[in-house]
């Protein structure tokens, strides 16, 4: 009876199996022993074997591989397609492809119904065959993977092998196999002679094979190795190009290529010509400069024809340079020169170098002090370029408090010559005597240890080793740390900025000196806010009660600081720094409920209020951001927050801070007023718009969350509005407005025009920021221009351009797109 088509499919594979489960079986150890024998002969192996050896090893290797053959040949058998049929069968429940060859022997028509029955069963199963994959068991059969030995061997052949190799290994066989012909028969013979030119490996150029070259003119660089081999009796050599090998064999001539001449073998002349190994050239870049880090970061750039192979920069002393005075006094203790390795490309060529040789050097006893600095670099054949030596000041980092300064001199001072060991105790005692701050327990502990170990006698090397890195911890950390007060922390980042500028310092410096007093200044605003307190109430900014300066005004100097020392106009930032100066001798500190408007009801609502407007001015940036990043996917809702899985949702976010407004609606001063009935409706039209945000945040909609998001900051803003202006007209008790309420400047008040962080009180005259009113713009403490007016309208202009730009720009996410637009109608 016929298969069914599948079964037909599923046999015929499974028997192509067979076949290959039998053919590897038997013939792996050949297939493995040819596969070994052709990676030499591509490789070119083979050439490396002596000429005698080689026809005895060529022989015994077809001798190995013949046996192989053969004992693979015995185990073979050949597979038939009964035993593919049983493998199917096998695989199938009830052996269907069995019960299709039955035939019914005995029975009646109800038997033959139920035969048939029986058989349609078996088709049915049948035409579930499915192939069975081969197993030629190797692993068992090679425990040592031998095969994959070879296999590996034959693929590095193919990839990295080549005609030239072959050709050397096909002369050498027949070299090895030279069998005396007949004297009356001609012998077809191969070529007489071959020949390599090497170039030298730091040149990184390939061999060439002579033999194959079109033409006679070769250029090749100075000290290519010519390796020949001759076949043949009686071949002649001739060459001026340069010396022989000494331990050549006459067989196998080689000559080294020193200038312009002549290669002849055999009758073919070669025209060599030498292109001569130029001498690597270096340059510097601009001397190294003074960083924040106190890291040495020098420039330089080298070129050479066939690539640098290493780079040093030695430094010494400049004596002559350094000023001789207090402790560099006495005759300096001799150390050698300092050797820095240039930092070179790991990978790929070296023709052209341009890098930055770095590292920290604040440690050295030479650290801001005269130096020389020579660079050299050297090629494949050791010719070296050197620059000529540059003085520079080594950079090395500087402190600016001066308890700090003075440590790291005197440990300077101690490693420039023990002589200096008494003068640096006694400076040392007078440091800490009688100290206005109390010193980190560590820096006090290291410095009492160094001054004791200074007096008592002779210092080795290795203790005055010591004690220098127990006075440069000492002096980080008095620099650095140790100060748990953070009002303390932000005056004394004020004086070292202060001392910076005063003195000169780099502007990196300068920029890492200005993060700090940023640093500290958010911590100390940081620690006011954790408190419960206002930071604008603990800056007053005149001798008129209640002219107060808030954290925005604060943030606001700052950035007009560092704006005048990116332009480079240090004097005006060293004058404003001052008024900085001023401000923070002159901070209050107010115990309990004081004057303004922070613990009163309404201050208290609009700082609830003020906290909720800027979450969700981060929850929209949130959401934009989200947009930006998937612009065709859904903006995360349940579960998702493109950040850590366990941090709540933006949907999640949106729907506290709606429960968060209406727990503030219901804390809301002012009843039956007309300001406080505006503030509550505003705070409505809030709530309302946040639950249709967290609605389309719910469902992937981030254009249309975004758009309720901005109906909910602007309800948000109305709301303190209408607060503000309750504030400003409700009466004290005697029915005067109250201190720090009305027309007086306080913390809080008018908002600002941008919707941002902060609030203060209008004051006659003067503007929300207080500043005057007049046309003479207003600085935060003297009332002088912060900017020019004309600056800051044209960068409006400027912001104004960029975001129509943008929001031109199809390629955008819509969202983006909508976003942008919405700021284009605010202006």
């Amino acid at each position: 009876m016929p298969l069914p088509a599948p079964v037909r499919r599923a046999v015929g594979l499974t028997l192509a199996g067979l076949w290959w489960e039998h053919i590897a079986a038997g013939f792996w150890p050949a297939a493995t022993w040819a596969a070994l024998g052709l990676a030499a002969l591509v490789l070119g192996l083979v050439a490396l074997v002596p000429p005698g050896a080689l026809g005895w090893g060529s022989a015994l290797w077809l001798l190995v591989l013949a046996a192989l053959v053969l004992w693979g040949w015995v185990r073979f058998r050949r597979p038939s397609r009964d035993q593919a049929v049983l493998l199917v069968d096998r695989r199938l429940e009830g052996r269907p492809l069995s019960v299709l060859g039955d035939r019914m022997v005995l029975g009646g028509p109800d038997a033959a119904m139920l035969w048939q029955a029986h058989q349609a069963a078996a088709r049915a199963a049948a035409a579930r065959a499915r192939p069975v994959a081969p197993d030629a068991a190797l692993v068992r059969r090679d425990p040592f993977a031998l095969r994959l030995v070879g296999l590996t061997a034959l693929a590095m052949a193919l990839i990295f092998g080549g005609t030239a190799p072959v050709g050397q290994g096909l002369g050498a066989l027949a070299a090895g196999w030279r069998p005396s012909a007949p004297t009356d028969q001609s012998v077809a013979a191969g070529p007489a002679w071959e020949g390599w030119a090497e170039p030298p490996r730091h040149t990184g150029r390939p061999v060439i094979y002579l033999n194959t070259l079109e033409g006679d003119a070769l250029t090749v660089p100075q000290g290519t190795s010519f390796n020949l081999r001759l076949y043949g009796q009686g071949l002649s050599v001739a060459q001026d190009i340069g010396a022989a090998d000494p331990q050549a064999t006459p067989d196998v001539p080689r000559y080294t290529a020193q200038q312009d001449g002549t290669l002849t073998v055999d009758g073919r002349s070669f025209a060599v010509t030498v292109q001569p190994d130029a001498p690597p050239q270096l340059g510097l870049a601009a001397l190294a400069g003074r960083r924040a880090d106190g890291r040495l970061a020098q420039g330089f750039s080298a070129e050479d024809d066939h690539g640098i192979t290493a780079g040093t920069a030695s430094i010494t002393l400049d004596l002559p340079a350094v000023d001789r005075r207090h402790g560099l006094t006495p005759d300096p203790e001799p150390r050698e020169a300092l050797q820095l390795d240039l930092p070179l490309p790991a990978t790929g060529q070296r023709r052209r170098v341009s890098a930055t040789l770095s590292a920290d050097l604040s440690r050295h006893p030479w650290a801001n002090l005269p130096v020389r600095m020579t660079l050299s670099v050297r090629d494949g054949i050791e010719q070296a370029a050197h620059t000529p030596p540059t003085a520079l000041i080594l950079p090395g980092r500087r402190f600016f408090d001066p308890l700090a300064a003075g440590i790291a001199e005197m440990r300077r001072d101690l490693l420039w010559s023990r002589d200096n060991a008494a003068r640096s105790a006694r400076l040392l005692r007078a440091m800490v005597w009688r100290s206005d701050r109390p010193l980190p327990p560590e820096a006090a502990q290291a410095i009492t240890g160094a001054v004791q170990a200074l007096e008592s006698g002779p210092l080795s090397a290795d203790v005055r080793d010591a004690l220098a890195d127990a006075l440069w911890d000492a002096a980080l950390l008095i620099e650095d740390g140790g100060l748990g007060d953070a009002l303390e922390r932000m005056r004394q980042a004020q004086q070292r900025l202060a001392e910076a500028i005063r003195n000169g310092a780099s502007p990196d410096e300068i920029q890492k000196l200005m993060d700090a007093l940023r640093e500290a200044t958010d911590d100390y605003k940081r620690m006011l806010a954790e408190r419960g307190e206002d930071p604008s109430a603990r800056f007053d900014r005149s001798e008129q009660q209640g002219r107060q300066i808030t954290g925005d005004q604060i943030q606001q100097m700052m950035d007009e600081i560092q704006r005048l020392m990116n332009e480079g106009r240090m004097a005006e930032a060293q004058e404003l720094l001052d008024q900085f100066n001023q401000l923070m001798d002159n901070l209050e500190v107010r115990e309990g409920e004081g004057e303004g408007g922070d613990s009163s009801p309404q201050g208290r609502s609009m700082d609830r209020l003020r906290e909720t407007l800027r979450d969700q001015q981060r929850l929209a940036d949130d959401v934009l951001r989200e947009a930006q990043r998937d612009p065709f996917g859904e903006a995360p809702g349940e579960g998702e927050d493109g950040g850590d899985g366990d941090a709540p949702s933006l949907a999640d976010r949106q729907r506290d801070l709606r429960a968060e407004i209406g727990r503030q609606q219901g804390l809301l001063p002012g009843r039956g007023t007309d300001q406080g009935d505006a503030a509550s409706d505003r705070l409505d039209d809030a709530g309302r718009a946040m639950a249709e945000a967290e609605r389309a945040l719910r469902q992937g909609d981030a254009a249309g969350a975004l758009e309720r998001q901005a109906e909910a900051i602007e309800a948000l803003r109305e709301g303190m509005r209408a607060l503000s202006d309750l504030s400003r007209g409700q009466p004290g008790e005697d029915g005067a407005p109250q201190p720090g309420q009305g027309d007086e400047a306080g913390s809080q008040g008018t908002p600002r025009a941008d919707g941002g962080e902060g609030f203060a009180r209008p004051v006659p005259g003067r503007d929300p920021l207080g500043r005057d009113t007049g046309g003479q713009g207003g600085n935060v403490t003297t009332g002088e221009p912060l900017a020019d007016s004309e600056r800051r309208a044209g960068r409006a202009r400027e912001l104004q351009d960029e975001i129509r730009r943008r929001s031109g720009e199809g390629a955008r996410p819509r969202a983006e797109r909508d976003y942008l637009g919405r700021l284009l109608d605010r202006f």
